[in-house]
């Protein structure tokens, strides 16, 4: 468990985190660190080893060996989802401080940091669960000729990068399946919010999963991150993130054929027709931009509003936000609370500043002054917004939500579509075909119908356009990535082989 040196959960100094490679916690070779800042207060929570391309080199090299020649790659299947099941224990067992620590390194709300810990245990419950009924390969039989068979092995070392936005729930969404189907783990990730993964190595070291299997190495993208997607002894990288990063990596992975998984932005529209259940699509219209500060790829970030709707939906849309708790992070009231670090405060607010000079106008709740040393931007209405405006066609990620008014079906699936992202979207009406034809027409990777983002870790979750390639969730992580698929023919008869070069 990570405690301060008074022994304390939370509190203003913490511990100092170290890297983690072959089973020990170290600092990095360089012996540099960095500070990890308290989006709530913006002092120094503690110091973080900053590694680099040598600790890389040290973590892969640990990661390859526990793979060829230690036990992990040999293990039984059986024995591997011990470690998994019991991974999944321990996580339960430190929730609570899971979610403590999470809240105050991101600056998410506690009562939503609780439930994203008890999501990183279920993840590798599943992960268990899929890999044991899921994880077989096909056969088919040639007459009585051939047996062909199929079966799916681990691909080695793989590299994950991850996010800071709901860190822990994200990183074990990774981690889960990427250890389940038998590969080893080197993770970076993101620098603003690094106590999860730190806790996730120490839940790790404490289920005695070999050394070498999981490696945490901190550090920034241009060099810890880069080093990870570089090295050619990595087999594959699966990346959450902005686009403009995704598009990078990919770039560095080419030189090696790596595999690549890209979870990227997103703008995604929440489609409102004039026969929707009103009050239930407000419900989802403020959850879905609101929670987790505005700091999700799914968020509604565009509201298409029928004509007929507006003026009594941007009411309602106004009352509330005027009533959204806006607090410290740790009280189990809050509900918006402080952005995670002041550049990415600046990022926000310049967008809100720019929503006014294209024609938006701008209407906010309020940050108690008490708050004033945090990273606190309003629950924000972008009013009279146009589709065409950089202020609905460009990923702010925070919490602000552009209103826009449209009249016919035709209109707002072309709008909707006219951006460059495609990773969700949302849509409400009562007419159960419009539903359909709506759903099935929009650019997006995940629709909902009448519902906020609920979550099935069975189905594919992904985008299309600059929203990333490839998809996490369900089977498809654990066939269409983590894994190879290899084809073994085996001849069972006496069958016709060709007779090249014994003449006539």
């Amino acid at each position: 468990m990570l405690k301060s040196k008074e022994g304390q959960i939370l509190g203003e100094s913490l511990e100092d985190v170290k890297l983690y490679i072959n089973g020990e916690f170290v600092d990095a070779a360089s012996g540099e660190t960095f500070e990890n800042i308290n989006p709530f207060t913006n002092e120094v929570t503690n110091l973080v080893a900053k590694g680099s391309s040598p600790d890389i080199d040290k973590a892969v090299a640990a990661a390859s060996e526990a793979f060829q020649h230690g036990p992990w790659g040999s293990m039984k299947l059986s024995e591997r989802m011990k470690y998994i099941d019991r991974i999944a224990d321990l996580i339960e067992e430190e929730a609570e401080t899971i979610a403590h620590l999470e809240s105050l390194d991101s600056g998410l709300p506690i009562s939503q940091t609780r439930k994203m810990a008890a999501r990183g245990a279920e993840n590798f419950r599943f992960y268990s669960r899929m890999v044991q009924a899921r994880m077989h390969g096909d056969a088919y039989q040639v007459d009585d000729e051939f047996m062909n068979y199929t079966v799916y092995q681990p691909l080695g070392v793989v590299g994950l990068i991850t996010p800071w936005n709901a860190p822990f729930m994200l990183l074990t969404w990774k981690v889960a399946p990427a250890l389940a189907t038998g590969n080893t783990v080197v993770l970076k990730p993101a620098e603003l919010s690094p106590l999860s993964a730190n806790i996730l190595a120490s839940v790790i070291q404490k289920s005695k999963l070999p050394k070498g299997v999981f490696n945490v190495v901190h550090g920034f993208g241009e060099t810890a991150g880069e080093a990870l997607v570089k090295h050619a002894t990595v087999k594959a990288i699966s990346f959450t993130g902005e686009t403009t990063t995704g598009k990078r990596i990919i770039k560095n992975a080419a030189d090696s054929l790596k595999k690549t998984s890209m979870e990227l932005g997103g703008k995604s529209p929440l489609i409102i027709f004039e026969d929707a259940d009103f009050e239930k699509a407000l419900d989802a219209a403020i959850w879905g931009i609101f929670s987790f500060n505005g700091e999700r790829c799914t968020a509604n970030s565009r509201v298409f509003i029928h004509k007929s709707l507006k003026e009594k939906f941007t009411t309602a849309l106004k009352e509330r936000v005027q009533n959204i708790i806006v607090g410290d992070p740790k009280d189990n009231r809050t509900e918006l609370g402080p952005l995670i670090d002041k550049g990415h405060f600046q990022k926000v607010t310049s967008y809100i500043e720019l929503a006014k000079e294209e024609g938006c106008e701008v209407y906010q709740g309020t940050v108690p002054p008490v708050f004033k040393s945090g990273n606190y931007v309003p629950p924000t209405l972008l009013l009279n917004a146009k589709n065409e405006m950089r202020v609905c066609q460009e990923e702010i990620f925070g919490p602000v939500m552009a209103v826009i008014e449209f009249e016919t079906e035709e209109e707002v699936v072309h709008i909707a579509n006219d951006v460059d992202y495609g990773l969700a979207g949302y849509v409400w009406t009562n007419d159960i075909k419009r539903a359909h034809r709506v759903a099935q027409a929009i650019d997006s990777g995940m629709i909902w119908v009448n519902s906020q983002n609920v979550r099935d870790l069975r189905i594919p979750f992904g985008g299309m356009k600059a929203s990333g390639i490839g998809r996490e969730g369900g089977h498809f992580a654990i066939f269409e990535f983590y894994t190879e698929p290899k084809a073994i023919h085996i001849a069972i008869g006496d069958h016709h082989i060709p007779k090249f070069g014994k003449g006539k």
